[in-house]
C-alpha cells in the first residue's frame, strides 16, 4: 500500500523535512521536538528575534502542559523561575471567596509570563540545538499544500529577494491573521465562531501584586480581573464595551473602577503604578475544523482562538505543538503515520473542552453587568454554587486546571 505520506524532498539543499510558520509557543515547541530528534526544519518568523522575546502575552499555564515541556527537556527555567499558584479568589456582592484548587485536585498552576517562555524556547532551539530560524521575512507564502511537494516562499529581508524552500510539512504556527489559515483552500473548512459581546481592557501595570492569587472580580458595572505577572508587575482586566477606545480610560477612571469592581470586605487596598499597556480586547472565539488540509498542519491561534476568559489559549497551543511535534517526528523517522492522520481530531477534543468551560465561565463573569435580571441573578447563582456544593466545586477545579482531558 502507498504510503500517505512519501517523502520526496529530504536532502535537497532548497528544502527541509518541514517548515515551521510563526515562531510563537506553537511553533518553536514543534521545532523544539523536531530538532531533538534530529529532524531538520526552519522556522520562518515576520518579526524580530528582540520582538518576539518581549511581546506581552498570556501567563497562566496548566501543570500538565509544564509536565509535557519538561519531559521534551524545555522548561528548566520556568520550574526555577515561575509562580505556583494553588488558590484563585472570588469576589462579588461585596464578599470576597477563597477557592483552593489545589486542595480539590492536587495540581495547582504555573504563572510565568508567555515572553519569558518564548525566550525559553527560541534559545534551546536555536542556540542549543542548533535549530534554523529566519526573523523579519516578509511576503510568505504557502505552495502546493495538497501535494507532494509543498513549499513555502517568502522575500528576505537582507537581500529583498524571493525564496522558496520544499517540505515534506508545512506546521502553520502563525495566529489568526497569519498566512496559513489564509492558506485555507476555499470550502474546505468549517469556521465556527461565537462573540461575547463584551470587551476587555487589557492592562499591565508597574505594580507589585495586591493578592497573592488571581482574583475575579463579578461587579454590576462589569468584570474585573487581577493576576500577577511578576513581583514588581500585575495584569489586570477591566470590562468595557466592545470596540472600545483605550483613550476612554484616562490613569484616575481606570483605577477607580478597578477599585469598585475588585473592592470586597476585607480585602486589601490595590497597590497602582504606571500602565505599560491599554489596549481593548473584544472577547470572541473561534475553531478550524479540521486542523489539517494536504501537507499543511495548523497549531495554535491558526486554528482556533479562545477569548482569555479562562486562561486557555497558550494551554492549547502548546498541546497543540506536543502532538503535532510528536506526530511528526513518528512519520518521518519511522514511517509511522497515524498519529499525524489523527492529529486534528485529538486536538479538537480538548479544544472544543476548552472552548465550551470559557463559554460557561463568560456568563458567570459577565451576567451581573447584563443589565438582565434573570442573568444575573443566574450568574450569582452558579458563583454560590461553587461555595456550596463539594461536586460543583470539584468539576469547577478539574475543568480551570484541565486535569480532565489528558495531556
Amino acid at each position: 500500500m502507498t504510503a500517505p505520506f512519501p517523502r520526496p524532498n529530504s536532502g535537497s539543499p532548497q528544502g527541509c523535512s518541514v517548515v515551521v510558520v510563526g515562531a510563537g509557543p506553537a511553533g518553536l515547541t514543534v521545532g523544539n521536538i523536531l530538532r531533538a530528534a534530529g529532524v531538520d526544519c526552519l522556522v520562518l518568523e515576520t518579526e524580530t528575534r528582540e520582538f518576539v522575546e518581549h511581546r506581552p502575552r498570556a501567563g497562566v499555564i496548566e501543570e500538565w502542559a509544564v509536565r509535557g515541556l519538561e519531559r521534551r527537556g524545555l522548561a528548566r527555567t520556568l520550574l526555577e523561575r515561575a509562580q505556583s499558584h494553588t488558590e484563585c479568589e472570588f469576589r462579588f456582592a461585596g464578599e470576597s471567596y477563597r477557592f483552593a484548587y489545589t486542595e480539590l485536585t492536587g495540581r495547582h498552576h504555573f504563572i510565568y509570563p508567555q515572553q519569558f517562555l518564548v525566550t525559553d524556547l527560541l534559545r534551546q532551539y536555536a542556540d542549543v540545538r542548533g535549530g534554523e530560524i529566519r526573523f523579519g521575512v516578509r511576503d510568505v507564502r504557502l505552495h502546493g499544500l495538497e501535494s507532494g511537494r509543498p513549499s513555502v516562499s517568502y522575500v528576505c529581508p537582507d537581500s529583498g529577494e524571493r525564496r522558496s524552500v520544499t517540505a515534506d510539512f508545512v506546521a502553520g504556527c502563525d495566529g489568526a491573521r497569519g498566512v496559513s489559515r489564509a492558506s485555507l483552500p476555499p470550502g474546505r473548512a468549517r469556521l465556527a465562531r461565537h462573540d461575547y459581546g463584551v470587551g476587555w481592557l487589557a492592562l499591565l501595570a508597574e505594580a507589585p501584586p495586591s493578592s497573592d492569587c488571581v482574583v475575579f472580580g463579578m461587579h454590576p458595572r462589569g468584570f474585573a480581573g487581577h493576576m500577577a505577572r511578576s513581583p514588581e508587575v500585575t495584569r489586570y482586566y477591566l470590562q468595557c464595551p466592545p470596540g472600545d477606545d483605550p483613550a476612554n480610560w484616562p490613569h484616575e477612571r481606570l483605577w477607580a473602577e478597578l477599585r469598585e469592581r475588585l473592592g470586597a470586605a476585607g480585602a486589601p487596598p490595590l497597590r497602582e503604578g504606571r500602565l505599560i499597556e491599554k489596549r481593548v480586547l473584544d472577547m470572541h472565539s473561534y475553531v478550524v475544523e479540521p486542523m489539517a488540509f494536504g501537507r499543511l498542519f495548523l497549531a495554535g491561534d491558526a486554528a482556533h482562538l479562545t477569548a482569555p476568559i479562562a486562561a486557555k489559549g497558550l494551554n492549547l497551543a502548546l498541546h497543540d505543538a506536543f502532538l503535532l511535534g510528536d506526530a511528526l517526528v513518528a512519520s518521518l523517522t519511522q514511517g509511522d503515520h497515524s498519529a499525524l492522520s489523527g492529529y486534528s481530531a485529538a486536538c479538537l477534543t480538548r479544544v472544543w473542552d476548552y472552548q465550551e468551560f470559557s463559554q460557561w465561565l463568560a456568563e458567570m463573569y459577565h451576567g451581573t453587568a447584563s443589565g438582565d435580571p434573570y442573568r444575573a441573578g443566574a450568574a450569582l447563582a452558579r458563583l454560590r454554587r461553587l461555595f456550596d456544593s463539594p461536586v460543583a466545586a470539584t468539576e469547577f477545579a478539574e475543568r480551570y486546571l484541565g486535569v480532565r482531558t489528558t495531556g
